[in-house]
């Protein structure tokens, strides 16, 4: 696994959890309503996915938001969706009060965002026999990419891609499916899952390099200062304590790429 290497600095923010009759202002506006309601990703296997014995969730999503919530003093309710676009779109309507998606412009008007804790290679899938050879050979007229509806990748390929033709799913998991089923020339997406498709089925192969770097990072809803620069703090203490190094491992993520020390 690759990770930061840098030093641990404790901001003593972090070490004092909540005393008891008392609530920190961080406190109150990260978990306003007295419980820590964090949007947990499924769409994204990388972060979050079922426990194959209980269904429950886990994952280094999971285990930030029960370390965030211990630290606070507060309960953690999990929030669970199917898609970034999923949990985007529950911001606006209130139902968290913390997530962990990419950092994108689209999202940055309604969402004050970490620095990003993990880095994700985003890339293509391609039929094995496929002309396509490399990144830049995508972006071509005639080619039909498919992505999951409001994706990182889809946000940024949506800005970038000026020949090849978007396909949506309505999640990443069901871009693939829709690559495979209407035999589209690529599907876009996180490396790893594509990798993982790759090995079960000979007939699809991923392309070397990546179109983008995806950067996933903590969010919560804009206008809570004293919130946003606690969890900014939270974040960097937990790379370079170990704890993403550990809860990566845990959950069979040992090839993902811990983000730097925010400057």
């Amino acid at each position: 696994m690759r990770k930061s290497t840098a030093a641990l600095v404790v901001s003593p923010l972090l070490c004092a959890c909540a005393t008891a009759g008392s609530v920190r202002p961080e406190t109150k506006e990260i978990a306003p309503k007295g419980s820590l309601r964090a949007a947990i990703n499924f769409g994204n296997p990388v972060l979050a996915q079922k426990d194959p014995a209980t269904g429950e969730p886990r994952g280094v999503s999971v285990d930030l938001s029960r370390e965030l919530g211990r630290r606070l003093g507060v309960p953690v309710e999990l929030v669970t969706y199917q898609s970034a676009g999923n949990v985007f779109d529950a911001a606006k309507t209130g139902a968290w009060d913390v997530a962990f998606l990419a950092v994108d412009p689209g999202r940055a008007a309604d969402i004050a965002f970490t620095a990003p804790y993990l880095v994700i290679d985003g890339t293509y899938l391609v039929p094995a026999d496929s002309p396509l050879r490399s990144i830049d050979d995508v972006d071509r007229d005639g080619i039909r990419v498919a992505v999951g509806r409001k994706s990182a990748y889809d946000l940024y390929l949506s800005r970038t891609l000026k020949r090849a033709r978007i396909v949506r799913a309505d999640t990443s998991p069901g871009a693939i499916d829709l690559f495979l089923q209407e035999k589209l020339e690529a599907a876009a997406g996180v490396k790893q899952v594509l990798v993982r498709t790759a090995k079960g089925n000979p007939a699809v192969r991923v392309l070397d390099g990546r179109f983008m770097a995806i950067e996933q990072a903590m969010g919560m809803p804009k206008g809570r200062e004293a919130g946003a620069r606690y969890l900014r703090d939270f974040v960097e203490e937990m790379k370079a304590s170990g704890f993403l190094e550990r809860s990566l491992a845990a959950s069979g993520q040992k090839d993902a790429e811990i983000a730097p020390a925010a400057r």
